[in-house]
Formats: C-alpha cells, structure tokens, sequence
C-alpha cells in the first residue's frame, strides 16, 4: 500500500466543493480516504500545523487544500508551510507556484508569460507594483484597457479604463495604500534628509490586461485529468464582465455553445502547466482564444455539480459522456492518473 499525506486546513476541512455540507465544509474526507484506499494509497490527514513533525516524506506525495479568508492571512501562512516542504524537496501537488498564483492573478500573468508560448497565448498584460509606475508604459497602452485587483472572485475587483484618465483615476483607487501617520511622517522626511524620495501613496500590485471587444460570453473549463467539465458565462447587463453573471444564468455542458477548438486549447494550457487538475476562464473573438485566468487549486466546482456530462478525448475527437461520479471521485482519480505519468 502506498502512503500519502493530505493537509487539511485548521477547520478540518480540504478543497473547495460547491454544494459541500455543511455549508462551506469542503470535500468530504471520508470519500477521499475511501477512493484512495481503491487506489492502493492509504492517505494520511494532518493540519498544518502538525507538517513540522513529518518524517521520512521522501517520494510521499503531499497534497493540500488552501483558502479563501477574509485579508488572506491563512492563506499567506500555507504558503510558508507549502514552500518550507518544497524547500525540504518534499513532492508537494500541486508545486507551490501554483498555490502563489491562487488569488494572486499578479503572478499568475507572470507564469503567463513563462507558459503562454504553449498555447500561442493572445493576451497581453502588464504587472505593476505602483500607479506611479503607469508613466514608463503609458506609449505602450491601447484603450480600453482592464484593470484587475491580484485578488477577487466573481469579477470583483475588475475594471476598465476607456482612456488615460480613467486609467490614472482607477489605479489610484485600487493601488491607494493609507497609514495616516506614517504618511504624515513621511511626507516631512524630504525637509530632514535632503534628497530624500517620499514612499508613493499608490503602491498596491495590479495588472493591465488587453481588453477583448464585442464578448458576448466567456467559457470556464473545469479539468480533472482526462476529464473536461465545460460551462458559458454570459456577461452582464451594460458590462464587459462575465463571471458572477449568476449561476443561473450559466449553461452547463452541451447547452454550453462552445467554439469548435475551444476543447483543444483548453488541453494545450493544460499539457503546459503540468499539473493534476486546473480551472481555466477562455474567450472567444471570431477568431482567436484567449486564456483569462487560470487556478490549480481551490478552484470553483459549480461546474462539476451542476453538468451531468463531461468530454474526454479519444482517437483526436472529444466524446461527450455521462457524469456518474461525485467530486471526491474525479479528483482522487486525477491525483493518481498525475503520480502514475510521474
């Protein structure tokens, strides 16, 4: 029997799972442990808290959950402890820059531009840690532009500038950072120390992102292995954003309408990635794809729940079959087809 470790979070709970219940409770530990145990791996759940005290984990895989708390803080603490096991060469799934990419759509451009070759990736964007930093890429913009927080769900924190004024405006609205006294310190330390450059006031990291003209939809791809999930998000009423357009108002599988090769290049970004499982946000213009976004981990599972089809590939051609599995099943089967390629 093969080992592996699950981490669990300090509420007991592991993964995101929609229609998880309790409300909110993740995916039920007892199915993970079951579906494991089929599959000749006898799991090993820990909390965080306890990684410290692991021994002889070499060649063990490790996988975990992250979270999505109010200001990140726990996340920011998996982080430490996802990275002190990579450090430790443990085999961590998925590798800890896809847990720095979760919620933090400024890296997740950055490993864009390492990837985005793969899958001729049409999306340019910019990272930025400061509205003052606007200035040096000014020449180099086209409006509209999008402007996206690192952090947000359902179109949250998104926007769009239609020109320079609005992108100045904007920038310093999400990029705005307030220590009232330390400001006024700082602002007296140029008449102290001559030369003296004053902290920006707009040092929050942001992105620039291309805007796409004319969408009417985007599509999220859910991937579990060989598995595709596939769902359309209209965009909502007088706005350029599809996602939090409501549940209801997705269409789930073949009622999806996707574009011919939208499957394909769904499968490109996640050949490139390498990794076990991935949630992908993909447009489409008439002509070109573009990737929006892109989680590894903790990602959405509305679109697992609500479709009873999926598509795998076979023979060049994708088969549309029927969903006879819950959650809990798909992912330990995603788990062991990666470590199996291993």
């Amino acid at each position: 029997m093969n080992r592996i470790i699950i981490i669990i979070d300090y509420k007991k709970r592991f993964g995101s799972k929609w229609d998880a219940v309790p409300y909110n409770s993740g995916m039920k530990k007892e199915n993970l442990e079951k579906y494991f145990l089929q599959e000749q791996y006898k799991p090993q759940f820990i909390q965080f808290s306890e990684v410290k005290n692991l021994t002889n984990i070499e060649n063990i895989p490790i996988i975990y959950t992250s979270s999505e708390d109010i200001g990140y803080h726990y996340k920011d603490y998996i982080e430490d402890i996802i990275y002190y096991l990579e450090c430790k060469d443990a085999k961590v799934i998925p590798s800890y820059k896809y847990l720095r990419a979760n919620n933090n759509k400024v890296f997740m451009e950055l490993l864009r531009k390492i990837y985005g070759k793969n899958w001729d990736d049409q999306l340019e964007s910019w990272v930025l840690g400061s509205a003052d930093e606007l200035n040096a890429n000014y020449k180099h913009l086209n409006f509209p532009i999008v402007l996206k927080k690192p952090q947000g769900a359902q179109s949250r924190g998104v926007y769009l500038a239609k020109n320079k004024i609005d992108l100045k405006k904007i920038s310093r609205k999400i990029s705005r950072v307030s220590k009232f006294f330390y400001d006024i310190k700082d602002a007296l330390r140029p008449y102290k120390h001559k030369g003296y450059i004053k902290e920006s006031l707009y040092r929050k990291k942001f992105i620039l992102q291309k805007y796409i003209p004319g969408l009417k939809k985007d599509w999220k791809i859910l991937i579990f292995s060989e598995k595709y999930f596939i769902f359309s998000r209209p965009t909502k009423k007088d706005d350029f954003r599809a996602s939090g357009s409501g549940v209801d108002k997705y269409c789930y599988g073949s009622k999806s309408n996707y574009p011919v090769g939208i499957l394909d290049y769904a499968n490109q970004v996640y050949d490139s990635l390498n990794t076990p499982t991935l949630s992908v946000d993909l447009a489409f213009d008439g002509k070109n794809f573009y990737l929006l976004e892109f989680q590894a981990i903790y990602f959405g599972t509305v679109g697992f729940t609500k479709s009873n089809i999926y598509f795998i590939k076979k023979n060049n051609e994708w088969i549309e079959k029927n969903k006879e599995f819950d959650l809990e099943k798909v992912y330990v089967d995603s788990i062991v087809s990666f470590l199996n390629k291993k």
